[in-house]
This record gives structure tokens, sequence and C-alpha cells, in this order.
């Protein structure tokens, strides 16, 4: 199983390793399973930047930025070289080490999930 540590920008937040992650999974999917907050208005179809993280490590395993998904990203707040959509980001490896940083949630107007 893939490993994914989550960071966060709200400082009241520890980090969280998960260690379950499938190949075929996205981020949100990873969110979703273990309960991490992270806002996804468009219910993760590539419609919207709510999923808006940055992928800090292990980029290499994960499925390649897509133009559609560039575009959304261009009207996250504070997009950065690093930016990702968590609903495009699946997991093409068994091993994968990936670490990501789940911006300010509180800076989006939208669902909690």
């Amino acid at each position: 199983m893939a490993t994914i540590k989550f960071l966060f920008e709200e400082a009241d937040h520890e980090p969280v390793i998960v260690n379950n992650a499938k190949v075929g999974d996205t981020i949100l999917d990873v969110t979703e399973d273990n309960h991490i907050h992270l806002n996804h208005n468009c219910g993760g179809v590539c419609a919207c930047s709510t999923c808006h993280i940055y992928v800090e490590k292990g980029e290499d395993s994960l499925e390649e930025i897509s133009d559609k998904e560039e575009d959304f990203i261009d009207r996250a707040i504070n997009p950065r070289l690093e930016s990702r959509l968590a609903c495009q980001c699946e997991i093409l490896e068994e091993d994968a080490e990936i670490e990501v940083i789940i911006p300010d949630q509180s800076q989006i107007i939208g669902h909690e999930h």
C-alpha cells in the first residue's frame, strides 16, 4: 500500500500519515476514507478548485496533470508550481511515498466533508 503524509497550513492541525492508500485511489479518496477535511464542492470531477493541494513529494507516483486540471488550478487560492487537485491525483504505484500540504480550508467557501 502507498503511504501519504498530510501536512496542514492550519497551525492547529497535526500531520497525518496514511499507510493504506491503494493504486487507483485519488488523494481525495484517501482524505475521505481517513476523515481528513478537504473541501471538494464539485464532488471530485475536476470542475472546481476547492480540493487544491500542494504535492511536496512523490509527484512521479501520481497521474500526470491534465490541461483541464491546470485550468482549474489557476483559479485556486495561492497556486504554486506543486499545486494539484486532489480529485485528479490518482495513485499509480503500490509502494508510493507521497507528501502533500492541505491549504488552509477556512479560506475556502464550500461544503465541509
